[in-house]
């Protein structure tokens, strides 16, 4: 057959993922496949359809986030953090369910918690891009708005030649930061406002509000000790304010924090203007509640419509609090998370993520009580103690209803969730496959 060689259409500019309906062959006047079909290729958001098959009908959605849940082994052909955990009640639901990795991103692309939510949550994290400093300021109860720049801050400590010896400032106690982060609010910058707000241990909240404040500056965080904080360089010409203020703010804290034996310096990260996302009400005709004890995830599930439920401190109040809310409330979605997975890998202490992981599975049994028509158990991404840090792995997946197809795994483990019968697939789909299954989502099509 005389030709070229077989070739599709460009996507339109500005689209992120497309399905292709057919290939064809360039030179030739007719398509290689049947005529009806659509010769072009064409774009379909997923809430644009998850709007359109949405019902008003169908069971409740439980989802369980163990922060930074994947792991890896420390020797070659080892258990994972996962694997070595005694986790009896996540293993007998993997019998019952199906399983499978879950890519937060793209392939090989390592997600910050922001994005890995988002895709959690069913938002393409690629389109929707929010900072760290919008969540964590959402979180604690900050309005954001149109003209500020939010920017997360932690406390460190820097040594006599002002470079890191800690990043966190050893994971200060919420009691001793809080007032430190409060005595920031001394910083004056002519032309800008600024307000400070405590969140947790080494954290805090820094907004910028002023006319003309870009969003796109670089983190001031190394992400590693022995050399001092990055400058805030700005990336495109309507941030270079926003960096010059960024600067002095740093320069004004470290003054005040002089002296301090752990938290004399700070670090800046995730600078972010706040996005417009569709509510969880809009694209999937739920009402959603969030529970989480860090104001980070509170943040990013206020953002996209959640009702944020009391003030946790410990995964057995939030479990306490979704028994409660289950009864009293007309809540359709919950999302619960839990931290200590990621803090623990982040630290490298792979024993201590594998109590972490002994913990959450502690609280399954409460949760299966409440018999919700769906259970997910997931993670935003993988934090390996072996990496000490956020890692581009795929994230074992486990989705329990009554109308499942349950594959071959008995166990709930990155090894065994590569066989099963969710396969390989990206976070965005997660939420359709949770509304299908419980009988929230209508046919396409005639």
């Amino acid at each position: 057959m005389k030709g070229g060689p077989l070739t599709r259409p460009s996507p339109p500019e500005g689209a992120l993922w497309d399905i292709p309906l057919f290939w064809y062959e360039k030179s030739l006047p007719r398509p290689l496949v049947h005529t009806s079909l659509v010769s072009r290729t064409q774009t379909v958001d997923i809430h644009d359809l998850t709007r359109s098959l949405k019902t008003k009908d169908g069971g409740k959605i439980v989802m369980l986030v163990a922060d930074g849940l994947g792991g890896l082994p420390l020797q070659p052909g080892g258990p994972t953090e996962l694997e070595a955990a005694a986790k009896p009640n996540l293993d007998r639901l993997a019998k019952r369910g199906v399983s499978g990795s879950m890519i937060p991103i793209k392939p090989g692309i390592t997600p910050g918690s922001g994005p890995g939510h988002l895709g959690l949550f069913g938002y393409d994290p690629l389109r929707y891009v929010i900072g760290r400093g919008v969540l964590e300021a959402t979180g604690v109860g900050f309005v954001v708005g149109p003209d500020d720049v939010a920017v997360r801050g932690n406390f460190c400590t820097l040594d006599a030649r002002g470079n890191i010896t800690d990043r966190r400032a050893g994971r200060i106690p919420t009691e001793q930061s809080k007032p430190l982060a409060e005595s920031l609010r001394e910083v004056s910058i002519p032309g800008v406002e600024v307000f400070v707000e405590p969140v947790r241990e080494h954290r805090f909240v820094a907004v910028f509000r002023a006319d003309g404040l870009g969003g796109n500056v670089a983190d001031t965080d190394p992400q590693k000790t022995g050399v001092p904080p990055l400058d805030p360089t700005p990336h495109d010409a309507a941030s270079e304010r926003t960096a010059q203020v960024a600067r002095e703010f740093i320069h004004q804290a470290r003054r005040l924090l002089a002296g301090q034996p752990k938290a004399n310096g700070v670090t800046l990260r995730g600078f972010s203007r706040k996005p417009d996302l569709p509510t969880y009400t809009e694209a999937y005709g739920l009402k959603a509640a969030a529970i989480a004890v860090y104001p980070m995830y509170k943040g990013l599930a206020s953002l996209v419509g959640m009702t944020i439920l009391g003030e946790p401190s410990s995964l057995a109040a939030e479990v306490e609090l979704l028994e409660k809310a289950w009864k009293e409330t007309d809540f359709n979605f919950f999302f619960l998370h839990f931290k200590y997975t990621d803090s623990r890998g982040e630290d490298g202490n792979f024993a201590e993520k594998v109590k972490m992981i002994e913990q959450f599975d502690a609280i399954i049994p409460r949760v299966e009580a409440l018999k919700p028509a769906v259970l997910i158990v997931t993670g935003d991404h993988s934090t390996p103690a072996a990496l000490k840090s956020h890692s581009w792995h795929a994230v074992p997946t486990l989705l329990v209803a009554d109308t499942c197809r349950p594959d071959a795994c008995q166990t709930f483990g990155e090894t065994a969730a590569l066989g099963g019968g969710l396969g390989h697939f990206e976070a965005i789909y997660l939420m359709p496959l949770a509304l299908a299954h419980a009988g929230r989502l209508g046919k396409f099509g005639a």
